[in-house]
């Protein structure tokens, strides 16, 4: 292996003890910075690591992440853990196994080539020792670098595990497993922070004053601090901590506690509000002529304009974290599911004034979340709460209205596209203009904390204003704002919106959920217009040699779909295709939904064909697969965030519907697997695609044509209205 070649991760982190060592029992121990938050990452990272050493999966422990032990790999985010931290792992298990044969060898006086491996024992041929892992691993081997020159060897590595089951999931459906709520320290108390639910809200001292001194004397309370616009409680118990909350409730309800008003937009205002706000417009791809017409050129030219409502993570269960000072109150202790917790614990350290190596950040598991939802908010809420806390551990638990009223959303997006298409039915020019807030506001990336009670104490720190990872790490509201197709003339324009009233951050998929919609959409349309086939309008747009991997998912999945087959007598039955390569540099895949369009869409199945390269656990994939594609359903269907200039009022289940159990389609997979070819990630791919399959089918059903996400009974219904009327 080439020396550049060698994973980010292992660069920043060459030494071998800061991905493996071996356990006391004998095992192999191995260290992530990427988090498990129920996407089964650990048990994928775990069989990488079986492989490459030829162990079985129950010999490899995989240690939680923690800032003290953990090598720094940044965020879990954007499908990347296998790619970025499976490779660096398959590097560091490769340098291990090798340097280990190349020991034994040198012990023996014999070639590396005369030591064999098997199920974890090395073997001297013509020998009949057998040692494992455990003998020749030390401590001057965990210190030294790993040498790129020890690549991987796949014919000791064969891939014998990867349909093993993941060892949490007996646990987590009998109830038995430990999740970040159910944590229990030694002297720990309960806290919450109660806060206004705007970003420029005032308190009124008076009546906070008169609602801390009730506080005070409640029984189970222990200390009520207070700062800026924070009043925060802290109690022995649950019980005693919800009596509390409920004083809070009743005054803030008579006594009006926080006042101050966000500018947002009306309801049905937010595409245009999105266009009339300040901009940075950039420039995110253009060759050719930069496809925009002049009217003399041959072909039929096709405009539409698409957009996605503001979407809230609604994790169904609630945001916590402990927070312990110790050593006079110089050191901090934090427990989180953070998807950040060296990031985190920068903006932690910057927060409290202290060094960041006075903070300990341990990943928990709590409720599976993608994107930044407010586990980094409870921690900084768990931290604050625990300095009036005299040492003992403080455990910060969100309700469900802050759950969702205080978590950051999933900007809205409005996309407007303009193709020409020539008299051979080859689009010839594309211009899209993507409008959006920026899609990250993370802790640990800016010069303050990007926490939200760091913002809201008497010496608050700036609100910072959602931006946009650069293209090549995977963008923002630009992410997919590039179409797959070979198109000859292609201009891509996006457009950040300078103001947040409201908190917007990353939410899964990012752009790419309506970018892929829109560009999806569009292309049916075009077909349709056309008079073409969706899939064979399509194809002909993938006649380049590199387009084979996407050609293969789109024939595979019309194959499992019966694309082109008869279709069924049931009024209101429709199918629609979709595809998108993720980020244009991630996962291939294609999408066939089939639906009934009645009162409301109800979704019957979907098929999914995948190409993600080298594929290490088939059932993660599937389940990611599976996972991304429902909630992609639940947001194109039903999701929509409520808000006035008094903050966000999609509180609950009733003001913010997901789609529901019952509503679940049958879905079928099927996986193109490619071992020459790097692994990349499944959790987000499915975004995109299935949203304009949904749309498309829809069109297929009804002849509608929804181009405004959600795709409710109310707005099915406008729309065919209006295009009665029109």
């Amino acid at each position: 292996m080439d020396p550049a070649s060698l994973p980010d991760a292992v660069k920043a982190h060459p030494r071998l003890g800061q991905w493996l060592d071996i356990g006391t029992d004998g095992g192999v121990r191995a260290y992530s910075g990427k988090v498990d938050i129920g996407q089964g990452i650990s048990h994928a990272l775990r069989l990488i690591v079986a492989e490459e050493l030829c162990l079985p999966p129950q010999r490899i422990e995989m240690q939680p992440a923690s800032t003290r032990c953990s090598p720094d790999e940044a965020v879990t985010s954007g499908s990347l853990s296998v790619q970025h931290s499976g490779a660096a792992l398959r590097c560091a298990a490769a340098h291990m196994r090798e340097t280990c044969r190349h020991t034994l060898a040198l012990r023996h006086g014999v070639a590396p080539d005369a030591v064999t491996l098997a199920e974890g024992v090395f073997r001297v041929d013509g020998q009949g020792l057998a040692v494992d892992y455990a003998a020749l691993v030390d401590a001057q081997m965990l210190a030294g670098a790993i040498d790129p020159a020890h690549g991987r060897m796949a014919q000791d590595a064969a891939a014998c595990h990867r349909d093993s089951q993941r060892p949490d999931i007996a646990a987590k459906v009998f109830g038995e497993f430990t999740f970040i709520q159910d944590m229990e320290l030694p002297g720990m108390c309960h806290g919450r922070v109660f806060r206004p639910r705007t970003l420029t809200a005032e308190l009124d001292p008076t009546a906070a004053q008169r609602l801390v001194e009730r506080l005070r004397t409640s029984d189970g309370i222990l200390a009520v601090p207070c700062d800026g616009v924070l009043i925060g409680v802290i109690a022995l118990s649950e019980y005693a901590l919800a009596r509390a909350a409920r004083q809070v409730a009743r005054a803030e309800a008579s006594d009006g506690l926080w006042s101050g008003r966000a500018d947002v937009p009306t309801a049905d205002g937010v595409v245009a509000w999105l266009k009339s706000q300040p901009l940075e417009s950039s420039v995110v791809l253009e060759r050719a002529d930069g496809g925009v017409s002049d009217g003399t050129e041959r072909g039929t030219l096709y405009r539409a304009e698409y957009d996605r409502a503001y979407l809230q993570h609604a994790s169904v269960g609630l945001c916590c974290a402990i927070g312990q000072w110790t050593g006079g109150g110089q050191d901090l202790a934090v427990w989180s599911h953070s998807q950040g917790i060296f990031n985190l614990r920068r903006d932690l350290a910057l927060a409290f004034g202290v060094r960041e190596a006075q903070v300990q950040v341990s990943h928990a598991e709590g409720a599976g979340c993608y994107g930044h939802n407010g586990a980094d908010d409870v921690a900084f809420d768990a931290a604050w709460l625990a300095r009036a806390a005299l040492g003992r551990p403080v455990r910060a638990l969100w309700s469900r209205a802050d759950e969702m009223g205080q978590a950051p959303m999933g900007p809205a997006m409005a996309v407007a596209i303009e193709a020409r298409v020539g008299p051979d039915g080859v689009l010839q020019s594309w211009q899209q203009d993507v409008w959006s807030q920026g899609h990250g506001t993370r802790p640990g990336r800016g010069a303050t904390p990007s926490l939200l009670g760091a913002w809201q104490t008497a010496s608050p720190f700036p609100v910072p204003l959602a931006v946009n990872a650069a293209l090549a790490a995977g963008g923002g509201s630009q992410r997919n704002a590039v179409p797959p197709y070979d198109i000859a003339s292609l201009r891509v324009l996006n457009h950040r919106v300078l103001a947040m009233p409201l908190r917007v951050s990353a939410l899964r998929a990012l752009g790419a959920h309506a970018n892929v919609f829109a560009a999806e959409s569009f292309m049916d349309e075009i077909a349709a217009q056309q008079s073409m086939d969706p899939l064979a309008f399509r194809l002909a747009q993938l006649q380049r040699a590199e387009d084979a991997r996407a050609v293969a998912v789109l024939t595979e999945v019309a194959r499992l779909a019966d694309w082109g087959g008869s279709r069924p007598a049931t009024e209101g039955w429709g199918r629609g295709l979709a595809y998108a390569r993720y980020k244009n540099t991630g996962a291939y895949c294609a999408v066939v939904v089939e639906l009934v369009v009645q009162a409301s869409v109800r979704l019957q199945r979907i098929w999914i064909a995948a190409d993600m390269g080298r594929v290490v656990h088939p059932d993660g994939a599937r389940n990611q697969l599976e996972g991304g594609a429902i909630q992609a359903a639940s947001w194109t269907l039903c999701e929509a965030a409520q808000f006035d200039p008094s903050g966000i009022r999609s509180t609950d289940w009733e003001s913010y519907p997901i789609l529901r159990f019952r509503d679940v389609p049958q879905v079928q997979i099927a996986l193109l697997e490619r071992p020459d070819h790097a692994s990349v990630g499944a959790g987000e791919c499915t975004a995109g695609p299935v949203a304009g399959a949904i749309a498309n089918a829809i069109a297929d059903a009804t002849g509608i044509r929804m181009r405004s996400m959600p795709f409710t009974a109310e707005r099915l219904m406008q729309q065919a209205l209006a295009q009665a009327d029109g």
